[in-house]
């Protein structure tokens, strides 16, 4: 291929691999349907390979079209960041990062004090949603994601290896029944999540007998965080993941008091696009984070071990 693609094909190829519809990516684009697709057959024509395939009434990545994609991302992504350098006056300090609501509550907000006393010259602004941002369309610069890490348009960085356990608060632990092993949990009141089917799950992840636990009881919440601030106020007993339960065990808010726990399916990861993850402010903000979770893994009480 001796001439490169229009910014317009490639533009109109990004948005229509996200949207895997022709119409929305139009809408977007602010063009007509008939464009976006004169652009996409432009595209493929030129790079000889169908970068779509139809499937039903549905419109899929090919496999030549997964292989491109991270190359035209990352490419768009340094044409945005070569034009806002353009316009900058000075050092740009801000660093926009984009993390689930529950992981910003009960992980990230507590500890954010001491990054910020220790980094007074970072413009720093958290932006808490449950869903996946587009970076440079979001105007994001970097996330903290929690999946399985296959992200590969992106620089990925692990920051939590995490495992599921259930957590309640010692004081429930002192005015009401013993819970030394699972079957106790019958016992108990339940704190669910918006599924209500952690329970069942962890439950047989851990090969334990449900026969006389009743798993429809208890309070439900729609965000993890607010399940466990349940169990810190002595509601009943919650189940979860090691992040978001490290800032309350390590202050005796919580204690972890079955030893019985289970990999979790899902991690979280520091994620931001290939062309900007060498940043000052993002590599700073990324170590950071990094020491923080390590910090964690290494500080976390032993499961069982305040148990009355």
């Amino acid at each position: 291929m001796t001439h490169l693609p229009s910014t317009m094909a490639l533009r109109a190829f990004e948005v229509a691999a996200r949207r895997l519809n022709f119409t929305h990516t139009a809408s977007e684009l602010n063009l007509t349907q008939g464009a976006v697709s004169h652009q996409i057959r432009e595209l493929e024509t030129r790079l000889g390979v169908a970068l779509f395939e139809r499937q039903g009434r549905g419109l899929e990545l090919s496999s030549a079209g997964r292989q491109y994609l991270p190359y035209v991302q990352d490419a768009l992504d340094r044409l945005r960041a070569g034009g806002r350098a353009l316009h900058d006056d000075g050092p740009n300090n801000a660093l926009t990062v984009s993390l689930s609501p529950p992981f910003a509550a009960k992980w990230l907000v507590p500890r954010l004090g001491d990054f910020l006393t220790a980094h007074p010259d970072m413009d720093l602004r958290i932006s808490a949603s449950m869903h996946h941002v587009t970076f440079a369309d979001d105007g994001i610069d970097m996330a903290i994601r929690h999946g399985n890490g296959d992200w590969p348009d992106l620089h990925v960085t692990r920051l939590w290896v995490e495992e599921i356990f259930p957590v309640c608060s010692p004081a429930l632990l002192a005015s009401g029944p013993p819970l030394r092993e699972i079957a106790d949990l019958a016992n108990h009141v339940l704190i669910h999540d918006r599924s209500r089917a952690g329970w069942a799950t962890w439950l047989d992840n851990v090969g334990a007998d449900t026969s006389a636990i009743d798993l429809d009881r208890g309070p439900g919440f729609n965000e993890t965080s607010l399940a466990i601030d349940a169990a810190v106020a002595a509601q009943g007993v919650a189940l979860s993941r090691s992040a978001l339960a490290a800032g309350d065990l390590a202050a005796g808010r919580l204690v972890q008091p079955l030893r019985e726990a289970h990999p979790a399916p899902f991690a979280y990861w520091i994620v931001c696009p290939k062309s900007s993850a060498e940043q000052t402010n993002i590599v700073r903000f990324r170590n950071w984070l990094l020491e923080e979770a390590a910090t964690d893994a290494d500080n976390m009480p032993a499961a069982g071990s305040k148990v009355a």
